[in-house]
This record gives C-alpha cells, structure tokens and sequence, in this order.
C-alpha cells in the first residue's frame, strides 16, 4: 500500500464523466490520481483496515466533493501507525474489500439516492456491525428515508428524516470539547457547513454521546442545548460496536481546519476500535494538496 500523500490536483474532475452504477449500458473509466488504486488491499494481516466508501457524484467542485474528502482521509488516516485506508467508489465490487474491516466510512449521497438502500447492502452492513465493525456516516450519509429509520437508529443511532428534521447553512463555531478521547490533540476550529439538524434518535438516547451541537443564528427556537441542536455523536451499539457520525462536511476547504480534521479522525479511529494517543490522531497536510482557488484559501 502507498504510503505517501495523494495530490489531489483536478480530483473534482475525476468522475465528471462517470456513470451512475445503476445499468447504464457504458460505464466509463474513472482516471484517479497518483497513488490511489481502488480497492487495494493490505498486504499485512495485522493491519487496522479501514474502508473509505466515496460517492462518485459531485454537486459542484468543492461542494459535496465526496472522492476528494475520502482521499484526504485516506492520507490523514496512513499517518496513524498500522492503519490502512481502502478506498471503495459508490460500494465496493470486491467482496474481500469488507472482509476483515475494522471500521466502514460512509461519505456519498443520502435520502432515496442512499447506497446502503440497494440490494442487501443495508443487511450486509447490519451483519458486519453485529460482528463489532465500525460504522462512519459523514454529512449527507446521515439521511435516509422515514421507512428505514427504526433500521438505522439502531446501527447508527441517529437519522435525519424528512418532515421532521431540518438542515440549513451556517457558520458554527467549535471551541470547547469534552474529555472524551475522540477529543484528543482537538484545537477549536470554525467551518462555513451545511448541517443536518433535528434528527431522530434512539429512544432516551440510550448509548448515544453527543459531540458537537450548533444552532442556526436565525433560529430563535431552538437552544443549543436541545438535542435538535446535535451535529455529531457517538454510539455504543446495544449488541457491541461503535458508531461516529458528523453532519458537517458540505465543504471541501473544511479539511484546512486542524481541529477539523484530528476530530474526524479521531472519531474514525476510535469507532475502528484504535486507541487515540494523548496529543491526537497525527494529521498533517499540506495546503496545496486540497487544490483550493486562492479566493478560498
């Protein structure tokens, strides 16, 4: 497996021209960057495997860039010594890629277009959580339709459900956390995001920590400290294993946010059942890796 960074120069361009995985008659190649091969495996049997799932759709460059955030998490996880990151586009095609996962990160589209709602994906995935995999829900991954919805709060303890919860765009602040290790070497940090809000839990919470919380400055009903105003949270399932969801991560730039990125990585570390040294996850990137417009940067 690679070791060094990923450029991600054009990443948003990658699967500009990729077809949908749904039957279309041509499915065109996808060109990745250097360094990046699809569904690789490790060839150490000790190492802490960790499947990355990126939806190959993109709202707009930097928006919803689901690939260019799984490959930036893919070189912030390598930097954790005996982690390796494997790297599935839309769902994996090799059955050996779930074998042997020590946590799954979700990052794709959510609602009806969710990947987990085709097949038996979403029974696969209850399986493997049974046996104490981890399971990640980044962002738009957090929704699914109402008629799942008992389903998933007991594999991930949360979701977002139409009529009922609420998302919007707002600028939240993150500056005191608690103790909890996921919190480690975690510096405040500030990101412009589209939050999912309002979203429905297990009954009485009941093996769900809450994270992060933050609150529409126009919402004059909603206090920080209701549970609509929960972004991120942990899960402790009730049959064994661990949960980490954030509802953040509309925006590519985000990633240039040290507090930002140790708290996601520390969040998939500790569902992969990986103890968090005392400084934080290492989490080092170069700023030209994100391939931002110098208006972003």
């Amino acid at each position: 497996m690679h070791s060094q960074r990923v450029p991600l120069l054009a990443i948003a361009l990658l699967l500009s021209s990729c077809a949908l995985r749904s039957g279309q008659a041509a499915e065109p190649t996808v060109k990745l960057p250097s360094g990046i091969t699809v569904e690789e495996q490790p060839t150490n049997p000790n190492a802490i495997k960790i499947v990355l799932i990126a939806g190959s759709s993109t709202y707009k460059p930097g928006e919803h860039d689901y690939l260019a955030g799984c490959v930036v998490l893919m070189n912030l996880l390598r930097q954790s010594p005996g982690v390796v990151p494997v790297l599935a586009i839309d769902w994996p095609e090799k059955p050996q890629t779930l074998e042997g996962a020590k946590a799954i990160v979700m990052l794709f589209d959510g609602g009806d277009k969710h990947a987990l709602l085709k097949g038996d994906r979403l029974a696969l995935i209850q399986k493997l959580a049974n046996e104490g995999v981890g399971i990640v829900q980044l962002h738009q991954a957090a929704d699914y339709p109402k008629t799942q919805g008992d389903r998933v709060r007991n594999l991930v303890g949360g979701a977002w459900e139409q009529g009922f919860s609420q998302r919007a765009h707002w600028v939240a602040k993150f500056q005191t956390f608690s103790a909890h290790p996921i919190f480690r070497g975690v510096t405040p940090f500030s990101v412009d995001d589209g939050w999912l809000t309002h979203l429905r839990f297990a009954p009485e919470k009941r093996g769900i920590t809450p994270l992060l919380r933050t609150v529409s400055p126009t919402n004059a009903k909603t206090k920080e400290a209701d549970d609509g105003a929960i972004v991120s949270w942990l899960y402790e399932r009730p049959e064994g294993g661990r949960s980490f969801t954030f509802t953040g991560g509309h925006l590519h730039k985000s990633f240039a946010e040290e507090g930002y990125r140790r708290f996601l990585v520390n969040g998939i570390l500790w569902t992969a059942g990986v103890a968090i040294p005392a400084p934080g996850a290492p989490v080092a990137l170069d700023a030209t890796d994100l391939n931002l417009p110098a208006s972003e940067k």
